[in-house]
């Protein structure tokens, strides 16, 4: 998928993908403080066992690791706290109906800086059996061993 000019990408989360099946994605802003997007910007981020949930008309981010900005001279913050997402209302309402239903949720997939602001791609997500991961592995297995074989016919 081509990258829109002015997109910067700071962190992904490639366990996402092997885990869910990701059924819509969303872009949202992030609330930030001002070191955090200093912190962001070196690209001190980190997805790894982060989860979305939405409550209370609104979304918030939970355990999205933002390493403290090393020269910040005021007091620092948790580099895990939680922080809250920048969506329009109907997006929130959808997002709380659908993690309503059992075995989907909100999953993180990727921060990135647009145009200077920081943004979250997040997925409405369904969780994948065991054997749906083994075929998903099979085929990008396969994906890979054809791009070879390819490579290989061209140089001939």
């Amino acid at each position: 998928m081509p990258r829109a000019k002015g997109i910067q990408i700071i962190s992904t989360n490639r366990k996402a993908f092997h885990e869910y099946f990701i059924l819509e994605s969303f872009e949202a802003g992030l609330e930030l403080s001002g070191s955090e997007i200093k912190s962001l910007r070196l690209k001190e981020c980190s997805l790894e066992a982060s989860f979305i949930r939405a409550e209370n008309g609104q979304a918030y981010i939970y355990n999205m690791n933002i390493k403290p900005y090393e020269f910040n001279t005021q007091g620092g913050l948790e580099p895990s706290r939680t922080r809250r997402l920048l969506l329009h209302e109907k997006e929130i309402n959808k997002l709380a109906a659908h993690t309503a239903i059992k075995g989907q949720t909100i999953v993180p997939l990727e921060v990135y800086l647009k145009n200077g602001w920081a943004k979250i791609k997040i997925g409405l997500a369904k969780g994948k059996k065991l054997y749906d991961k083994r075929e998903s592995l099979k085929k990008k297995d396969l994906q890979r061993e054809e791009g070879r074989n390819f490579k290989n016919f061209i140089k001939m």
